[in-house]
């Protein structure tokens, strides 16, 4: 019975075994806690049975999925991720400035094959890696330089064919970053294809009202359908085997939208409404307000946290810009700035009262 309950509970991927690992050493903190101060004192045979039982959990997830077990483990984790990145985008640039400075010598039928092969190797040595270590480290360098390969690839054979460009390069870089992210369970590669969706949904929108594809982000309500498209992205597909991916769609979807809407709420010359830019400044201000407020009700009501940090930020930005558009001209400055640290005093007894009332609710 018990090796049933222990395995339908067994995390899936190592987020869910990190999570497990953080619960059992709070627990832990916890229990020495109230043994320390008299609340609770266990009897030593339970004491073992249930020291021993953590131990074999910490045992079996540090070895299937190298969980963190330790603060200065978690510490070197980031380290190595950001090592992990930073390389990356070392060997990227490399692989991009290799190209251009050899590139005029070799011949047509060469620069074919080495564009064809370089996506195909960089992804051969992700496979490798991804077999031979649980944390995708090097496996999350071998992507960046198969994405970089592949831009320069589609790049560089366009150019050598003449084929005239347009935005669906984008959408084939996205789809190829994507392929890669849900295959090797990969953030960045995740991040990577859904900021390439978002150029190629708002680049298509701007050739819908008339624009040069290149020219989409002169208009910044391009960007906000193609928002809109991907925080529903969750919705429409499961991920029921990448339980993180959500989040990201949900938090750069929403992004988009938010500094759409703050960008036009201070510049109305960039919209497609037919309005006086005042007009279209004051519509946007109080969208602004509106759209924050729900994005903090929506993280909220669905416990998604990102989103709700994210509304209560732009909200925040919202109020400060206008403020300083509206006083900061005409008004002294001590006042201006205590204007300001006044209304911050009542955003956190709002945010307070709000807090306590969903404590409540959900006691």
């Amino acid at each position: 019975m018990t090796e049933d309950r222990q395995a339908s509970s067994a995390p899936v991927n190592r987020a869910e075994a990190q999570r497990r690992v953080d619960e059992i050493l709070a627990f832990r903190e916890e229990l020495h806690r109230l043994e320390r101060e008299g609340v609770l004192a266990l009897p030593e045979d339970q004491r073992q049975r249930l020291t021993s039982y953590h131990d074999e959990i910490l045992a079996v997830l540090t070895r299937e999925f190298d969980v963190d077990t330790t603060v200065t483990e978690k510490q070197m984790s980031l380290g190595m991720r950001i090592v992990s990145f930073l390389g990356a985008l070392a060997l990227a640039a490399s692989v991009f400035f290799f190209f251009y400075r050899f590139w005029g010598v070799l011949s047509t039928s060469l620069q074919v094959l080495i564009l064809a092969a370089a996506p195909l190797l960089a992804v051969g040595a992700m496979e490798i890696a991804a077999r031979r270590e649980k944390i995708s480290y090097f496996t999350t360098l071998a992507g960046l330089i198969a994405f970089a390969s592949f831009v320069l690839n589609l790049s560089l054979l366009g150019h050598i064919f003449s084929i005239t460009p347009s935005q669906n390069a984008l959408l084939v870089w996205g789809g190829f970053a994507l392929a890669l992210a849900y295959g090797y369970d990969l953030h960045l590669l995740l991040v990577t294809g859904i900021l390439c969706l978002l150029a190629y949904l708002s680049a298509t929108t701007g050739t819908w009202r008339g624009l040069y594809w290149l020219s989409f982000g002169e208009r910044a309500e391009n960007f906000i359908p193609a928002g809109l498209l991907l925080f529903a992205v969750p919705a429409v597909l499961p991920h029921r085997r990448f339980p993180e991916f959500p989040g990201f769609y949900r938090v750069f979807g929403l992004l988009a939208v938010l500094l759409a809407i703050l960008i036009l709420s201070h510049w109305g010359r960039g919209s497609y409404l037919p309005w006086q830019p005042d007009s279209v400044e004051t519509v946007y201000v109080i969208l602004g307000f509106v759209a924050s407020a729900l994005v903090i009700w929506t993280g909220i009501h669905w416990r998604w946290q990102g989103v709700t940090n994210l509304g209560s930020t732009f909200f925040v930005v919202q109020l400060y810009t206008k403020f300083f558009d509206w006083w900061w001209d005409w008004m002294p400055k001590y006042l201006f700035f205590l204007l300001l640290g006044l209304i911050a005093v009542l955003l956190l007894l709002v945010f307070q009262r709000l807090r306590a009332h969903l404590r409540e609710a959900t006691a």
